[in-house]
């Protein structure tokens, strides 16, 4: 939609741009070909003053075509990469049934003690390489082509969510609050930013015919991808480091901490937004070179030679197979072990309730607040027995008939109020009435 609007700026405004004009040895720089040939009709502005324009009609044209191969390529992608990594995160499904089984729960009895080394979690993540930086990239970059997210990893870190931010032991629904998260996420991603814009402006920049892109353009979405995906096995590994510094012995299942502090900056979105890019810039790669392919042709100077087609389009797939089979699995798993939670961790009815409570309550607070600010005004007059009509005009009187519904309102809220406060000191008793050991009753 944001590119359709831009090309309909574009043709409202074509003819103020082509009549934009620069000098011809200007007009010659930074261009794909050594030998232009411009065959489009230049304005008679330009030709007046033996200038060339700044893009001409034909150009916007073009430019128009090459907006919406970037459109439709963009949203192919995109669905196409989810769907991919849909598939393969179908089998969590059975994961997250398996949790609810007596052998599960055997398993993972909290009274059971082990060492942390007894652990799958642990064995797996816990090497000779692990505690050293240099070593433990070069072991992630592997790792991230070869059962990338196993069971047990899966596992270990739904214990650590549910454990920081629910009860011990709660049946929620781990793949599912995964799921919706992916999806608002996808919401991100398919669409467009400033600074994503800035950048496939550069890419275009950049594929002058003196900067040699296609021998180093290419590879830049695939090197960051590539960079994502050991990041991501990292954090796995890093948290696994961090439980195992903080304790020898595990109860129950391996432990781990949910925090900021794993990711780039504190900050667990940056990875969205570096997939977002990684997933338009490549899209941007292959629209440009199936726009050139259906302009000019095979033949042209976008495509220099045989071996630019080969790069640019395998590129392009690979980078597609393994964001969406590999990279992507591995960022929906380890963005939730932040801080804090994600709004998707409430069901669309859940959130609309909530939306509707608040509402309601923003509208008792403000009755409420009108009706404390309106009892001074009642004891003044009363103290100086005046009357409550400060006008003989009835349009300005004060209509105290309205105050019993106000009183009505408030005592419906002091009740609700005292109920909260009950709830809250039964909770509390409860609570001490319980020992150290996670909630047993040691009794």
């Amino acid at each position: 939609m944001l590119l359709g609007f831009i090309s309909l700026l574009l043709t409202v405004s074509k003819k103020r741009i082509a009549n934009i004009c620069i000098p011809k040895n200007v007009g010659e720089t930074f261009l794909p070909c050594n030998d232009p040939l411009n065959d489009s009709e230049e304005e008679a502005k330009c030709q007046e003053q033996g200038k060339v324009s700044l893009l001409s009609r034909q150009g916007v044209k073009e430019l128009q075509y090459l907006m919406f191969t970037l459109a439709f390529f963009h949203c192919l992608s995109c669905v196409l990469t989810f769907s991919l990594g849909m598939a393969k995160m179908r089998r969590w499904k059975s994961w997250e049934a398996e949790t609810t089984t007596l052998e599960y729960l055997f398993s993972n009895d909290p009274r059971r003690f082990q060492l942390i080394h007894q652990t799958s979690f642990a064995r797996r993540h816990l090497r000779f390489w692990s505690e050293h930086k240099f070593l433990r990239w070069p072991a992630c970059f592997v790792r991230q082509f070869y059962s990338s997210v196993s069971k047990v990893d899966y596992f270990t870190l739904r214990h650590g969510f549910i454990t920081a931010h629910f009860s011990e032991g709660s049946n929620f629904d781990f793949q599912k609050y995964i799921k919706r998260a992916l999806e608002k996420d996808f919401g991100v991603v398919v669409g467009i930013s400033l600074w994503i814009w800035i950048f496939s402006v550069l890419f275009i920049f950049f594929n002058a015919h003196d900067f040699h892109n296609y021998l180093w353009l290419p590879f830049i979405p695939l090197l960051m991808l590539l960079v994502v995906g050991t990041q991501l096995q990292g954090i796995i590994t890093r948290m696994c480091l961090d439980s195992h510094n903080r304790s020898q012995v595990v109860r129950g299942t391996f432990l781990v901490r949910p925090s900021d502090d794993f990711f780039w900056f504190g900050w667990p979105k940056l990875l969205l937004h570096l997939m977002h890019f990684i997933l338009f810039q490549n899209s941007f790669q292959l629209a440009f070179f199936t726009w050139t392919w259906y302009e000019f042709g095979l033949t042209s100077c976008f495509h220099r030679s045989t071996k630019d087609i080969v790069i640019r389009v395998v590129m392009g797939v690979l980078v597609h197979i393994l964001c969406g089979y590999v990279t992507l699995p591995l960022y929906a798993l380890v963005t939730q072990m932040g801080t804090s939670m994600k709004k998707a961790v409430f069901p669309e009815n859940v959130v609309e309730g909530l939306k509707r409570w608040r509402a309601n309550a923003r509208k008792k607070i403000a009755l409420k607040s009108n009706y404390i600010s309106a009892r001074p005004s009642l004891e003044t007059a009363s103290a100086f027995g005046t009357s409550p009509s400060f006008s003989l005009d009835p349009s300005h009187s004060v209509m105290f008939d309205r105050v019993p519904e106000s009183d009505h309102l408030a005592v419906e809220m002091v009740e609700d109020e005292e109920r909260e406060n009950t709830i809250t000191r039964e909770a509390e008793m409860e609570q001490q009435k319980r020992g150290s050991f996670g909630g047993f009753d040691l009794n």
